[in-house]
């Protein structure tokens, strides 16, 4: 199984995650990418990314912390 194109680091309460997985959501929708969440606290391993939540990758590389643009999104999977 291949890891989704969106992937955002999300926390249970975080309303900056809530409105970064709505953007996720349209725009992967637009273009016919996989979008995914991840729970920060749900894997040790995601700990670096604890005070940052919201977090947003495409493709693998960093795009956003705490705010999602949704053009810089649209830029990033165009």
């Amino acid at each position: 199984m291949t890891q989704p194109r969106v992937v955002v680091i999300v926390r249970d309460g975080c309303h900056l995650c809530v409105d970064a997985v709505a953007v996720a959501q349209r725009v992967c929708a637009e273009f016919g990418a996989d979008f995914g969440t991840l729970d920060v606290d749900a894997d040790p391993a995601l700990a670096v990314h604890s005070d940052h939540v919201p977090v947003t990758f495409v493709d693998g590389r960093r795009l956003a912390i705490w705010f999602l643009d949704e053009a810089q999104l649209r830029a990033a999977l165009g």
